[in-house]
């Protein structure tokens, strides 16, 4: 997925040509409202508001589900409490986890979806992955790591090596680091109250996988 920089920089392919492209790119995705006019089933139920961010420059790419009530209303990823446990996975300050030019925030789908009659969110909207996700990280070439923070997240960046289940994709994380070539896929639960269960079930992510994840971003950022 790296990029030459020998390419970035010839004659027909100005400095800044990645970032100008992205940006347009963003602008079109921020516009976005095939979920309400063109949906593949019932229509969003309410306006769009597509949350992602990104710069050319990025190293790390962190890949969620898709907006909350909360991040809805703030139009800032991870505006919650999920946001302050995946900081505290990665060993984040909030200002390293907004820095785009060294993190893009991508989730699967980028606005809220609306929720069940439960109160649980929905999953990512269909529409939006095919859409815009193999034209935004065609404009992130700098990408070394990808954190799939979510099942849909782990089947789109590792396809048949996610395995049956998030479960097993994440008990799996030590072989899928080590794959051959970049971006580097880590497969993460997703970071809400929901999956409390889960992580009382499964120590060893916040006492094996968690420091090895933030091994890896500081190494990323510090570089």
């Amino acid at each position: 997925m790296l990029t030459d920089p020998v390419e970035l920089n010839a004659v027909d392919q100005p400095e800044d040509a990645e970032g100008d492209r992205l940006q347009a790119l963003l602008s079109r995705i921020h516009a976005c409202t095939i979920c309400r006019d063109q949906p593949r089933g019932r229509p969003l139920p309410h306006p769009p508001r597509p949350v992602v961010r990104a710069r050319a420059t990025a190293r790390i790419a962190i890949c969620g589900q898709a907006p909350g009530t909360r991040v809805h209303a703030s139009g800032v990823p991870f505006s919650d409490p999920s946001g302050v446990r995946l900081r505290a996975w990665l060993g984040l300050t909030p200002e390293e986890f907004y820095d785009e030019g060294r993190i893009a925030i991508a989730p699967m789908g980028f606005c809220f979806p609306g929720q069940t009659p439960d109160g649980s969110d929905l999953p990512p909207r269909k529409e939006c992955a095919p859409a815009w996700r193999a034209a935004l990280f065609a404009e992130l070439p700098k990408v070394e790591l990808v954190l799939a923070v979510g099942r849909p997240a782990q089947i789109w960046h590792l396809g048949r090596e996610a395995g049956p289940s998030l479960g097993a994709a994440v008990a799996d994380w030590r072989r899928l680091i080590a794959r051959p070539g970049l971006p580097v896929v880590a497969p993460l639960p997703h970071p809400s109250w929901r999956n409390n269960v889960w992580l009382k079930r499964n120590p060893w992510f916040e006492a094996e996988t968690a420091p090895e994840l933030r091994r890896m971003v500081r190494a990323l950022l510090d570089a």
